[in-house]
């Protein structure tokens, strides 16, 4: 069964920092490039960051590139989020996503949620 389980999130003060975590199941993450997403009340789904099957290549947001890092381990099946500085314009569910590059699979997991306030 492929699944994607997001942990990690919860509630943070503003300039405070979290680790979101992705593990995945069914599937062998390294033939997919990676991404996790976000989705406010009220907005539309956003990517926040992606990186490439292999990890050499990442792309940010730009209201994220200075705070936050994606990274993954082919090995352990998993790719993070580390988000620093977080502000509340952070709060949002967010949601992890396998695209296959070999196919038209594409995987999302079932979201978990990050909230900024004090």
């Amino acid at each position: 069964q492929v699944q994607l389980v997001e942990s990690g999130g919860g509630l943070v003060q503003p300039g405070g920092s979290l680790r979101l975590s992705c593990a995945a199941s069914g599937f062998t993450i390294s033939m997919y490039a990676m991404r996790w997403y976000r989705q406010a009340p009220g907005k539309e789904r956003e990517l926040v960051a992606a990186i490439s099957s292999l990890g050499g290549t990442t792309v940010y947001a730009d209201s994220m590139k200075e705070r936050f890092t994606i990274s993954r381990d082919n090995a352990r099946n998993t790719v993070s989020l580390q988000m620093n500085r977080l502000k509340p314009e952070d709060t949002a569910v967010y949601y992890c996503n396998a695209v296959s590059l070999y196919s038209n699979y594409n995987y999302w997991g079932q979201g978990t949620q990050v909230t900024v306030s004090s």
